[in-house]
């Protein structure tokens, strides 16, 4: 491999929120030429929570987009090279990886995938229709647009509340849909929204169809027990339920569990050699930051271990 080459590094890490910069945070203080290849903002899903509660070190909690520039900065000030482009293939070629993205291929050893997960979609009519016109996957982005006006969120785990809380800042009512008659979410976080004034909740119900003209108008929602349909009025339809790995570009190379999260062992290594999965992306029993932070530290040691056994 030609270490002179401007688009050939020992590592590249694709994806920059928590894992990916923990990742990059090792690798270049281990002097490794790193690249890490972000689609969007750094910082990924953090950058649009309100507070940060459960992340060690800030006993007041701290705002998702401050921690991201935090992590930002610590990494640049090791030299971590970012580029802002979608990866849309991951190959291989001999004894190294071709990352291919919207714009060039970049060449590396080493691969860390810390790609994340996007917000699941319901798949009903208005869905797609009225996004950006009413339907939101993000309170913190769009929440100031629904002063004093009523909305739903559809979901029933932490993100769904935490959001919930969030919209009480600015909309006149907000009703929680949750197509069981019991909450996922923490217990501190039921009995917050629970106890809110302007929250209700629709229990047993789901989201049929998103109505409206030039944007949110109703939602229907039809009872799971007594098969009952009715028009619930709204002026925003935030949805929270679920997520899912962002790891189409290299599906087909590395082992996958059905639902599309890539499997590791507890290092982090894929089933292919020189290949590392960390954070969301990875299948493990708990996705937050303080376990995507370890994920890559995990996956940039074992790493460095790899390319020191190769020599």
């Amino acid at each position: 491999m030609k270490s002179g080459d401007p688009k050939t590094y020992e590592v590249i890490i694709i994806g920059g929120g928590p894992a990916g910069m923990t990742a990059g945070l090792y690798t270049t203080r281990s002097r490794l030429r790193t690249l890490l290849i972000e689609t969007g903002l750094l910082g990924g899903q953090i950058t649009t929570t309100e507070l940060i509660e459960n992340y060690p070190g800030f006993p007041e909690g701290i705002n998702g987009s401050e921690l991201s520039l935090l992590m930002e900065q610590q990494v640049k000030r090791f030299g971590l090279e970012i580029i802002n482009q979608e990866v849309l293939e991951v190959r291989l070629e001999e004894d190294r990886k071709v990352v291919r993205t919207h714009v060039s291929d970049y060449y590396s050893e080493t691969v860390i995938i810390s790609s994340g997960t996007e917000y699941r979609k319901l798949g009903i009519p208005g869905e797609d229709t009225f996004i950006g016109k009413g339907v939101s996957f993000c309170a913190t982005c769009d929440g100031a647009f629904f002063k004093d006006s009523r909305i739903v969120v559809v979901g029933g785990g932490d993100s769904a509340l935490t959001e919930a809380l969030f919209l009480t800042k600015f909309a006149k009512e907000v009703t929680i849909i949750h197509r069981r008659d019991a909450l996922r979410a923490t217990k501190i976080y039921q009995e917050r929204a629970q106890a809110h004034p302007k929250i209700n909740f629709l229990w047993n119900s789901v989201v049929q169809e998103i109505k409206g003209d030039k944007e949110v108008r109703s939602v229907l929602v039809k009872n799971v027990k007594t098969n009952k349909v009715k028009e619930f009025e709204t002026a925003g339809v935030f949805l929270f339920v679920g997520i899912s790995p962002k790891t189409q570009f290299i599906k087909g190379l590395v082992e996958m569990d059905e639902g599309g999260y890539i499997i590791t062992n507890e290092n982090c290594e894929t089933s292919v050699k020189g290949i590392f999965a960390a954070g969301d992306c990875r299948k493990k029993l708990l996705r937050q930051i303080a376990t995507a932070v370890g994920d890559g530290a995990t996956a940039a040691f074992a790493l460095e271990k790899y390319l020191e056994e190769k020599e």
